[in-house]
């Protein structure tokens, strides 16, 4: 089979040449496939989980719980996707710099990767489901730049679910074209 490379290759949206493994603050989305709305509803502005939402914070907490060097900040499970402030600390503990080593650490691609194969392994044997995708193959991540970019980042995040009917990630919302240009999606507000 020959490879057609302008229709299967896969553009990164990494930065190029950063070191994703070192101590730093990292707001992470992870969207369901297909964006299918699994964990839960919104409700007068508040997130109401189901048991597969309550899988995925199980599952989200275990990151922090298996890796002493992850701190999960403020996150929040929506229908449909994941907002969280990841933090990967230093090896003190503390946040480090974007000098600290980082040999031996996973980078936040591996650690993302971890969480969708616990969460996805655990989702489908509750929902006897085997073998079924349970995340989009890829996540959105922004390094928060400074302190001000991380107080508008936990904002935003705590304030997700009373934004749902306009969210970006709402299907209901892209069925009637109620999308906005959210923050999430413009890092240059962030």
């Amino acid at each position: 089979m020959v490879m057609n490379h302008g229709r299967h290759h896969r553009r990164s949206i990494r930065l190029k040449g950063y070191d994703y493994a070192q101590a730093w603050a990292y707001l992470i989305t992870i969207c369901t496939q297909g964006r299918a709305c699994l964990f839960g509803d919104v409700v007068d502005g508040q997130i109401r989980l189901n048991a597969c939402g309550q899988m995925v914070v199980d599952s989200w907490l275990w990151l922090s719980d298996r890796y002493p060097f992850v701190d999960l900040d403020e996150w929040v499970v929506m229908p449909n996707h994941l907002h969280g402030i990841m933090i990967l600390t230093g090896p003190d503990g503390r946040g480090g710099s974007r000098t600290t080593p980082t040999k031996n650490r996973k980078p936040i691609g591996q650690l993302i990767g971890a969480f969708k194969t616990v969460s996805t392994k655990r989702l489908n044997t509750m929902r006897n489901t085997p073998g079924v995708s349970v995340w989009q193959r890829n996540y959105y991540e922004h390094i928060v730049r400074d302190e001000e970019s991380l107080i508008r980042i936990r904002r935003y995040i705590l304030g997700n679910p009373a934004c749902w009917e306009e969210d970006p990630e709402n299907p209901q919302a892209v069925a009637v074209g109620a999308l906005r240009e959210a923050p999430l999606h413009n890092p240059k507000a962030l």
